[in-house]
């Protein structure tokens, strides 16, 4: 340490009084750029995170599970509940029917749906599909056979309430099912809501007495089972394949692989758009150094001259480069932090100005239509969603801010002995 100490005191040294020269706006703005960029990518990624994960254990909890068993035979069943009780990976296992639906309303309000058939204590006993599952009026009855449950959005597209009556008029099912008939009608005891809005505006939920009445005996049952570790999901198939070789189990990456795929894609991408701020500025970076270092030939002429090598000279501006890129990390990562705990207030501020906005040109140019003006109610389903912080990529994100000024410093400093001592002394 004491043998290189020479450097990090001449780096000091050189940033002391470029602080007081024509440096300084340069070394400022890149540490600028650097901290934005770097609290830029951690909210936007947090918020995405939160968007994300809300979608995922929607649909995770309440649609297609962590693990899907069909052409399971009746005679099989208590071996493999058996086998599920045994195993510790399996938190629950859930017997399900699934039929899609044209459903009629209020005043002949039509509406495509999926109507599954699940047990009528399925909201005690799963608490995941109880969190998920968020009661917007009335109660998770399903204690009769011709109660049923609906999405907030496909009860509002039917015109019901809790109490009104909705009709399966037409239902997918085998030869046994008629296809069209106006005697499935079903008392709406509830309607829910969950973080994924495709769950909302196509899902409702009948008990499994009602679902073995109207699917028909075609119907095949499917259980749906969650586990204590979502990532096992490919060891627990493949126990479930080799115990019972002749029904077919499908893990949530599978059957969710389209859409998953669509979210890793949309991730990725925004990654490497933000990504670019820091692009330009490593450029910017590289552009301040290299003028640094020119205007610094005579000091490094004279450190060459006192028997420096050229890697140890270029180690100064290399620390430089760091600590532009620390000054620039650390606070963007407590700025990004910050934004991130506070989502939901700048949400609800941003609506507040969106509003304000829309009020004074409507007011302005429309004074007639300025009581039509309403705050958008999308801010506040914004603001109810948390951003998800996931401390990897926050210190990954602030480790790749710091290693963009530290590539430019490098970069700008290979040539930092391109000319001689003696031409540079004669010069100056």
């Amino acid at each position: 340490m004491k043998k290189n100490g020479w450097i990090f005191f001449v780096s000091r040294r050189f940033a002391r009084v470029d602080r007081k020269g024509r440096s300084a706006i340069t070394t400022f703005l890149a540490s600028l750029g650097i901290c934005f960029g770097v609290m830029t990518l951690i909210t936007v990624i947090s918020v995405m995170n939160g968007f994300q994960l809300s979608f995922i254990d929607s649909i995770m909890e309440v649609s297609s599970y962590h693990v899907r068993v069909s052409a399971l035979e009746k005679s099989d069943e208590n071996r493999f509940l058996d086998f599920c009780e045994k195993n510790p990976l399996v938190i629950s296992a859930t017997p399900f029917l699934e039929a899609q639906s044209l459903m009629v309303g209020r005043g002949e309000r039509q509406a495509a749906a999926v109507v599954r058939a699940i047990p009528s204590d399925v909201f005690e006993k799963d608490a995941g599909f109880a969190k998920e599952v968020r009661i917007w009026s009335g109660s998770f009855d399903l204690s009769n056979p011709s109660y049923i449950v609906l999405g907030e959005s496909l009860a509002r597209k039917l015109g019901v309430r809790v109490g009104s009556q909705v009709n399966l008029f037409a239902l997918s099912g085998g030869a046994d099912v008629e296809l069209l008939s106006a005697d499935r009608v079903f008392i709406v005891t509830g309607i829910f809501r969950t973080g994924y809005a495709d769950i909302n505006s196509a899902y409702s939920f009948v008990n499994l007495d009602a679902g073995e009445k109207y699917f028909g005996a075609e119907a095949g049952r499917v259980w749906g089972l969650k586990l204590s570790d979502t990532g096992a999901d490919s060891r627990l198939v493949s126990k479930i394949l080799h115990e019972f070789p002749l029904i077919r189990a499908e893990s949530w990456k599978h059957y969710n692989r389209s859409f998953f795929g669509a979210l890793r894609v949309e991730k990725n991408m925004l990654m490497v758009l933000v990504f670019l701020i820091f692009v330009v500025v490593g450029i910017n970076i590289f552009s301040g150094m290299r003028r640094m270092v020119f205007e610094r030939r005579e000091e490094i002429s004279v450190l060459s001259a006192f028997g420096g090598r050229k890697e140890k000279i270029q180690s100064i501006f290399v620390a430089q480069g760091f600590l532009v890129g620390a000054a620039g990390a650390i606070p963007g990562v407590v700025f990004g932090l910050l934004l991130c705990v506070r989502m939901p207030s700048i949400f609800f501020l941003i609506q507040k100005i969106v509003y304000t906005f829309q009020l004074f040109a409507v007011s302005l140019l429309e004074p007639q239509n300025s009581l039509l003006v309403a705050e958008n109610p999308m801010f506040a389903v914004y603001a109810s969603i948390p951003p998800r912080i996931v401390p990897a990529e926050v210190v990954a994100i602030a480790i790749f801010g710091m290693f963009s000024s530290l590539a430019a410093s490098l970069a700008a400093s290979r040539g930092v002995l391109d000319m001689t001592v003696a031409e540079v002394m004669r010069d100056e």
